[in-house]
This record gives structure tokens, C-alpha cells and sequence, in this order.
């Protein structure tokens, strides 16, 4: 392994840094992922649900503030600014509003946290193949200056360039690969994490639209 790094030149340097990175990333983001996928989001929303309607907010709030994942903290965000505004009889419509800016102001922050790192792997997966091409041009010029040296075709001086090229084309394709692949997984899994926070914020909010024309005098 050693020997091959080395036959590919200063290129390696920057493809094996690619490579450290995106192997971090990977580790940092399959590890929040599948803590996130420990959560019944369905269950959640529903409970939180049924305890609003029950007028048990502090006990919803509990119960967010208790359970990891974004879904439940958009959810308490929007849980704390309900049961604040309530008690100060703040209009249906206004309470309402307040409750949703609550909720998608930090749906913003959710999101930022649940694609964090994500960029990085688009960066690696566009930027390997750039300078796998790099090592691939550096290679054949060692060749041709080898050959122009020597006076005539030596195959190899040749072949030692041809080498250079070859791997660092190998290692950059690889090192794409290994970031594109998973980001298309992690990118999945992050919109449809969007998606149940999207849906979490319209059921509560269409809970206390409900709630708040029923006590309405």
C-alpha cells in the first residue's frame, strides 16, 4: 500500500487527506443518522397531539424536551411559545402565528443541524476526480520528460510515469465513490427528516387553530 502511495506522487497527498475527511464524516454522520432513526417520530407527534388536546401542554413539553431528534425539538419550540402566549390571552389568530414563526425560525436550525457535514462529502466527491485527473496529467508529463531525457523510448522511465498516472486516476475515482454514494443515502434520509418536521409543525399548528376557535368566545 505503502509503495503504491508513493508511486503516485505528490497527488496522493491531497487524494489521501480526501480520503481521511470523508471517512470522518461518514463515522459522524451514520452515528447521528441511526440515533435519529432510534426515534418514533410517528408516535411522537401523536402523543404530543393527544396531550394538547387533552390542555396537558406541560406534559407534551415533557415529553419533547425528553426525547432526542429534531422533530421533537421544532415541536418544543413551538409547545414553549403556546403555552407562554396562552396564559397571556393572546388572540386565536395571533397565538397561532407566533406558535408557527416559533417553529419554522427553528425548523431552520434543525435542518442546518441534520445536513451538517453533508457539504463536505459534495466538496470531496467533486474535487477527487479533479485531482485524480491532476496526478493522471503530472504522470504522463514524467513520462514524456523521461523519454526526452533518456533520447529516445525507454520503457521504463516510461512506465514509472504511466504508473503515477494510472493510480492517482484509481485512488481519485475511489475517493468520489466513497463520498458520493453514502451523501446520496444522507440526503435521502435528511429530507425525509424535512418532511416530518414539515408535517409536525402543520398538525400542531392546525391543532391550536382548532383549539383556539373552539374556547373562542
Amino acid at each position: 500500500m505503502i509503495e503504491i502511495i508513493i508511486q503516485g506522487g505528490f497527488v496522493m497527498v491531497p487524494l489521501l487527506a480526501c480520503s481521511i475527511v470523508t471517512v470522518a464524516v461518514l463515522i459522524d454522520r451514520w452515528i447521528a443518522f441511526r440515533q435519529n432513526a432510534r426515534v418514533d417520530t410517528r408516535s411522537l407527534r401523536a402523543n404530543v397531539l393527544r396531550l394538547v388536546e387533552e390542555d396537558r401542554v406541560e406534559e407534551a413539553i415533557t415529553l419533547c424536551r425528553n426525547t432526542p431528534g429534531p422533530v421533537s425539538a421544532v415541536m418544543l419550540a413551538g409547545l414553549n411559545t403556546y403555552d407562554k402566549y396562552r396564559a397571556l390571552n393572546e388572540s386565536g389568530d395571533s397565538l397561532r402565528l407566533m406558535v408557527s414563526d416559533a417553529m419554522n425560525d427553528y425548523s431552520l436550525h434543525a435542518t442546518s443541524a441534520v445536513e451538517k457535514r453533508l457539504g463536505v462529502l459534495t466538496t470531496v466527491g467533486n474535487a477527487a476526480p479533479l485531482f485524480g485527473m491532476t496526478g493522471t496529467v503530472t504522470g504522463m508529463i514524467t513520462s514524456f520528460h523521461a523519454m526526452a531525457a533518456s533520447g529516445g523510448v525507454d520503457s521504463a522511465l516510461a512506465a514509472e510515469g504511466i504508473s503515477e498516472a494510472l493510480i492517482t486516476t484509481a485512488v481519485g475515482l475511489i475517493v468520489a465513490l466513497m463520498a458520493v454514494l453514502p451523501y446520496q443515502w444522507f440526503n435521502g434520509r435528511a429530507n425525509e427528516i424535512d418532511l416530518e418536521i414539515q408535517e409536525g409543525i402543520s398538525e400542531l399548528i392546525d391543532l391550536i387553530t382548532l383549539r383556539s376557535r373552539r374556547i373562542a368566545p
